[in-house]
């Protein structure tokens, strides 16, 4: 279930909405009370007593499992040869015990306590939400400026060659702040717990995915909101599944294996795999759970995708564990004592950056989980204003809306720094971040490194380049201008004013180009006089994607104030791209 506010939904309310910028209050929605989740929709069955299953073998040998699963009254729905997992439908009450005798297969378990959904068979495309533009001009909002992204603007907004994976309820990519930044060829829907690329299966099922992609990348475009990488690109895969909002094992891995085929860098994981609150290793189903989630993390993570993830709203200490009261949330949930053996996942795999909640005082949030060596990063997660499905905006709450942060400023991390492994981009973010001292008689460590906050507060502008922004002004073009292929020039320009004299000998010029063979492109400086200073030449000799760079100018006989444009012209056939971004710093 995704990570909102205090219930084991762990869901955000929602306090206000805004279409065209206007507030408007939500109508007979309340919030949660603490501990008090809202009653899950009830899954709609397929057939008398269908269930899911895991059925575990070593990686890249599934045959003779997927035979045995046929042979016991079982069909496979789904496989995932490369980390041994099959995703399993059966009817049969001794289902799980036959396979667990089969040569070869290591484990199996029950991904639910009630039938799979009739959707699961045909799943229906979600709408594509009715869009409001919004009129009012971005501002510094409160989370920004705590993590210093509005000083890592200056640096660089993220690079387009970096791909954000939200895994979530689905995003609205036609909204007016997400649309610049969507790639809707890595989206897709892995509801029900098989990939489905088709056009639109990727939005939203509720507004939480979209709130959290905007946090990430909302564009850069002075109206709406501003992500804390405006620059970087965003997919969605939508894993919650329709009409119960759950998010069962199964569609974690196939999201998990997706984005490590797309090549995501980063993944944002504000939710927990439903039915269990956390799966104990005693128990057969539950472990198969946790194997299977395991293998597909780190499958992601050993093709290069950084996994963030929410601490959860229980206020919980992770690290003592006792009790869960809340699970399995898909039927009737039963108290029962757990141990710190017992994880929530993704939350709790190895090498997932685990993120807790904090307040605009830099205290922890009243619902964030904690403990010891369990929490990593901290980030703001109070009161997040942000977007929502229909090009609407509104504030909610919970470790869902701090770990986008996290993933937002790993992106930054990423974009300037490329060639950083998963496991370098968490120890740098953790050697970047900043102290945070305890807030209360539970918060135990030091101010270093303690169980509320982990490594401390994340901080973009230390990403980015050690906290030293340009000093100069800065103007900047953000509209994107596409460029045709072999065709004539195209010009983007920006209007400098406020400077006086020349422009200097130093001129900073930002380039940032999507295009699929960058040797294809001539870039030219225009000076408002119309002299031209050329930043990059054609060469048939390189065919990496994507300009991202910044070129020195010497312009100092130039008059610095008027127009300048960035010129570019594609010399070759077969490529094409467009100008995302560019700017210049006096």
């Amino acid at each position: 279930m995704f990570l909102r506010t205090h219930s084991r939904f762990r869901r955000a309310a929602t306090v206000a909405v805004v279409g065209a910028c206007v507030a408007v209050g939500l109508a007979g929605t309340a919030q949660a009370a603490p501990g008090i989740p809202p009653k899950p929709v009830a899954p709609t069955a397929a057939a008398a007593g269908l269930r899911a299953y895991l059925v575990i073998t070593a990686p890249n040998t599934t045959s003779g499992a997927k035979t045995a699963v046929a042979t016991n009254g079982g069909t496979v729905f789904s496989s995932y040869d490369a980390i041994g997992v099959i995703v399993a439908h059966s009817s049969a009450a001794d289902f799980a015990t036959k396979m667990r005798a089969v040569s070869g297969v290591q484990q199996v378990g029950a991904t639910r306590t009630t039938d799979v959904p009739s959707q699961a068979s045909n799943p229906p495309i979600p709408a594509a939400p009715a869009q409001t533009t919004p009129t009012a001009a971005e501002t510094n909002r409160v989370d920004m400026t705590q993590i210093g992204a509005d000083q890592a603007w200056q640096v660089t907004t993220g690079s387009p060659s970096v791909t954000v994976g939200v895994l979530d309820t689905g995003v609205d990519d036609q909204h007016y702040d997400i649309k610049p930044n969507f790639d809707a060829t890595k989206s897709a829907s892995c509801a029900y717990g098989k990939l489905d690329t088709r056009a639109g299966s990727w939005r939203p099922q509720g507004d939480h995915g979209t709130h959290v992609a905007g946090t990430i990348a909302a564009a850069k475009n002075g109206k709406g909101v501003v992500g804390v990488a405006p620059g970087v690109k965003l997919a969605s895969v939508r894993i919650a599944e329709d009409p119960s909002g759950l998010f069962f094992a199964e569609n974690t891995i196939c999201a998990f294996v997706f984005a490590g085929d797309q090549g995501f860098k980063v993944t944002n994981n504000s939710y927990y795999s439903d039915p269990w609150l956390f799966n104990c290793p005693n128990n057969a189903d539950q472990a198969a759970i946790l194997e299977g989630v395991k293998r597909a993390a780190g499958y992601a993570e050993g093709k290069g995708v950084l996994n963030v993830a929410a601490a959860g709203n229980e206020n919980y200490n992770l690290a003592s564990k006792s009790n869960d009261t809340t699970s399995p949330n898909d039927s009737t949930p039963t108290t029962r004592t757990i141990t710190n053996a017992c994880l929530s996942v993704p939350t709790e795999l190895p090498s997932v950056l685990t993120v807790s909640s904090i307040n605009s005082s830099n205290a922890k949030s009243s619902f964030s989980n904690f403990g010891t060596d369990k929490v990593h990063l901290a980030a703001p997660g109070d009161n997040v204003y942000s977007t929502l499905p229909g090009g609407k905006y509104g504030n909610l709450s919970g470790t869902s809306m701090a770990s986008p942060h996290v993933a937002g400023v790993a992106a930054l991390l990423a974009s300037v720094n490329p060639a950083l492994t998963p496991a370098e981009l968490r120890a740098r973010l953790a050697t970047q971040a900043d102290d945070l001292a305890c807030s209360d008689s539970r918060c135990a460590g030091t101010t270093a490194k303690n169980n509320f906050f982990g490594e401390g507060r994340v901080d973009a502008k230390e990403a980015v380049g050690g906290g030293t922004p340009p000093t100069g002004k800065v103007f900047e073009n953000t509209n994107d201008v596409s460029i045709p292929d072999a065709g004539a020039a195209v010009q983007s320009p920006v209007t400098v004013s406020g400077v006086s004299g020349n422009a200097p000998a130093t001129l900073k010029v930002d380039v940032n180009i999507v295009h699929t063979f960058r040797g294809d492109l001539v870039i030219d400086l225009v000076a408002p006089d119309g002299s031209t200073y050329r930043l990059k030449a054609s060469s048939t000799s390189d065919s990496a994607d994507n300009v991202v760079a910044t070129y020195t100018v010497n312009a100092s006989t130039e008059v610095a104030n008027g127009t300048w444009n960035l010129k570019v012209q594609d010399t070759y056939r077969s490529d094409t791209g467009y100008i995302n971004s560019w700017k210049l710093t006096f």
